[in-house]
């Protein structure tokens, strides 16, 4: 299995160039994956089960639009995290425990969370706090190994924040968030990524816990044709059958996914 170590004085920002061609790259993805949820949407026949959807920093459940309806057409229950715009408040995560409980109750079934950069720091919190009723954690793009190193949107936090760091938010809670969480996880990532170090979104690998690397921006991991990929294949999997993804030939994992 591989073993991810990180030495954080060597962690640096992601390079310009891919901080600057963000924008560009997530709409040329999202043209992309038009015509793929098209053709996709519809070819899996879902067994039903909630997915609960969590938005990246400063974004809200439109920025999930695209991916809830592409779930939705594979036959399950998608769900936005209904809390407006994510600002990196602490207290989403009580919230997001209640929202878990309620849609436990109403399915009677354990859910998926798929977190989208910050997003998926709080679904992996959501896995700890609540392992018997997440049925797995699907991360993309999410900075859990190193919340506090360099980046490209920090800045825009300690704006928000009025000058406060983030370590001084919920100490307990940001010396938790690079813990593994007891639930069969997807960490996706990619090595373009212009907002956060790639390699803190990567899990330590074992049983339950797999890196999947993908071609394309942060901005578009949401769209990426690859990315739906490998949501489509992890929704057909529960806690007691679940599995590493395998691309579905060798082309594919040669032209898509270079880490497999």
């Amino acid at each position: 299995m591989w073993k991810f170590r990180r030495d954080s004085n060597t962690v640096e920002r992601p390079p310009l160039f891919w901080l600057l061609t963000e924008g560009s790259r997530a709409i040329a993805e999202l043209g992309f994956s038009i015509p793929y949820r098209r053709f996709l949407a519809g070819q899996n026949e879902g067994d039903g089960h909630p997915v609960l959807i969590l938005p990246g920093f400063l974004s809200t459940d439109m920025s999930t639009g695209p991916m809830r309806r592409f779930i939705k057409k594979l036959g399950y229950t998608p769900y936005g995290w209904e809390l407006g715009r994510n600002t990196a408040d602490a207290s989403f995560v009580d919230a997001l425990e209640e929202r878990v409980e309620s849609l436990y109750d109403y399915h009677q079934e354990a859910i998926t969370v798929i977190g989208w950069s910050l997003g998926g720091v709080y679904a992996r919190q959501l896995g700890k706090a609540l392992p018997n009723k997440i049925r797995q954690i699907i991360t993309l793009g999410s900075p859990f190994a190193g919340i506090q190193e360099p980046n490209n949107v920090a800045w825009i936090y300690n704006l928000i924040s009025k000058g406060d760091r983030i370590r001084r938010v919920d100490p307990e809670l940001f010396d938790d968030i690079p813990l593994p969480a007891p639930v069969p996880t997807t960490a996706v990532y990619t090595k373009e990524d212009g907002i956060v170090p790639w390699y803190l979104c990567m899990e330590e690998e074992d049983e339950i816990h797999q890196n999947v690397q993908v071609r394309g921006s942060h901005f578009g991991l949401g769209v990426n044709p690859t990315v739906l990929e490998i949501i489509a294949d992890r929704l057909l999997h529960r806690k007691d059958d679940w599995t590493y993804f395998t691309p579905g030939n060798i082309v594919q994992d040669l032209l898509f996914y270079p880490s497999l």
